[in-house]
């Protein structure tokens, strides 16, 4: 019986512990309420902290794929998930509202970033020569499914317990994934004497040269890609995509079905149904980017998921809850289908040896569109009462996403 490649099993582990940093994250739009009911925070304040927390992991991205190639891959994820346990533990002791802004803000943020920016394309560069736009697809589907599937679970251990429940439920889930990540994560290919998946021979080309200051592999890396109008054109589509996805939809849409009269876990079961279609979606356009012009596949999906945001409030405003699940399972396989033709434009670009830093930067700017829609959608919610005009100009920024992404040059496979 023929084994399976090693990669494969790199690929499973990477996967659920993406999947496990996403938890933490995205599970802000169950959290929202209930510090507000406790703590008597205002939602715009809440809002802010969680932004701060996309916005830190996304700038924290390209150093920490600078940091991957110096200390290497297992000690990485180990020392990540130390620090995302630590910043759970202390969230139980939290009682004001700055003690929320540093806990989730900048540990959590600090925590998750290795495992939300570059260990997917770092995993896929470095662990496969084959099938690079799959591995790709289906570690980038990690980022949102974890978040999307727990949510419904997360939602009821608040509603029967307390949210401290259910941040006990995510420490438990880290802590196994910690231990798998031990005894079974390794560094590289060479280190196991096989060679990446689908090479068959050893290239001298391996050889890696960023093995320097990590601060200038990473300022480095930013200053080659600001030179190209392509690094600033995906940057800007990315932007937007991290607005209309965990900034906008990961945050408040939750609490925009709560203001509609849905219940709770009614609004986190449409947001988990999501996921369950993100993995689908995602590993598809692995496999399509594969195989297209990645140029047009974005387009594709950033003109209909801006479509389909212009419509979702007319969706809650007449109670068309069937229509509603139709919009979750669209937007579930839209959610993060554009990283693997943006990983894929990346490696081209720049090359395989780069692009890990270089995406890093361009993920940067996808956290800053996230924290921007976090704190833009409480504040929306704060002064209009509704969230309505937020999703309105969300779905607008990426129909001009969709132009952004067709007029970068075609690139040469």
């Amino acid at each position: 019986m023929k084994r399976i490649h090693y990669s494969w099993v790199i690929l499973i582990i990477s996967f659920f512990s993406i999947l496990a940093a996403g938890i933490v994250v995205s599970s802000s739009g169950v959290f929202l309420s209930p510090f507000e009911k406790e703590f008597g925070w205002d939602r715009s304040i809440i809002s802010l902290s969680f932004g701060i927390c996309m916005l830190f992991y996304g700038i924290a991205g390209p150093f920490m794929a600078a940091l991957l190639e110096k200390w290497k891959m297992k000690k990485m994820i180990l020392a990540s998930m130390g620090i995302l346990l630590a910043g759970l533990f202390l969230t139980f002791f939290m009682k004001q509202s700055w003690q929320l802004i540093i806990i989730w803000g900048t540990i959590l943020g600090l925590g998750s970033s290795l495992f939300l920016t570059v260990l997917s394309p770092y995993v896929a560069n470095h662990w496969f020569k084959e099938k690079r736009g799959l591995a790709t697809g289906i570690l980038a589907a990690s980022t949102a499914t974890g978040q999307l599937l727990l949510l419904p679970i997360l939602a009821m251990i608040i509603e029967n317990y307390s949210w401290r429940s259910a941040i006990g439920f995510i420490i438990a889930i880290l802590m196994v994934m910690t231990l798998i990540i031990f005894f079974f994560m390794k560094n590289s290919p060479k280190e196991m004497g096989i060679l990446p998946y689908g090479q068959l021979e050893e290239m001298e080309e391996t050889k890696n040269t960023h093995h320097g200051n990590p601060v200038v592999v990473a300022f480095g890396g930013l200053a080659e890609a600001v030179k190209k109008k392509e690094f600033w054109l995906l940057a800007g589509s990315f932007f937007i995509c991290g607005c209309s996805t965990i900034g906008l939809i990961g945050t408040h849409f939750v609490s925009y079905c709560i203001s509609f009269g849905i219940p709770l876990v009614t609004a986190a079961s449409l947001l988990s149904f999501m996921g369950i279609f993100n993995i689908l979606g995602t590993t598809l356009s692995g496999w399509l980017s594969d195989r297209f012009d990645n140029r047009w596949l974005l387009f594709f999906y950033y003109l209909l998921r801006g479509i389909s945001l212009v419509v979702l409030p007319f969706l809650l405003m007449n109670g068309h809850m069937a229509w509603l699940i139709v919009f979750t399972v669209f937007y579930g396989l839209d959610w993060i289908a554009t990283v693997p033709p943006t990983i894929n434009i990346s490696r081209q670009i720049f090359g395989v040896q780069k692009s890990a830093v270089i995406y890093g930067w361009v993920y940067a700017a996808h956290q800053a569109g996230a924290a921007f829609a976090a704190y833009g959608g409480g504040l929306v919610y704060k002064y209009f009462n509704t969230y309505t005009w937020a999703f309105f100009m969300a779905g607008i920024f990426c129909v001009l996403a969709s132009l952004f992404v067709i007029v970068i040059k075609k690139q040469q496979h």
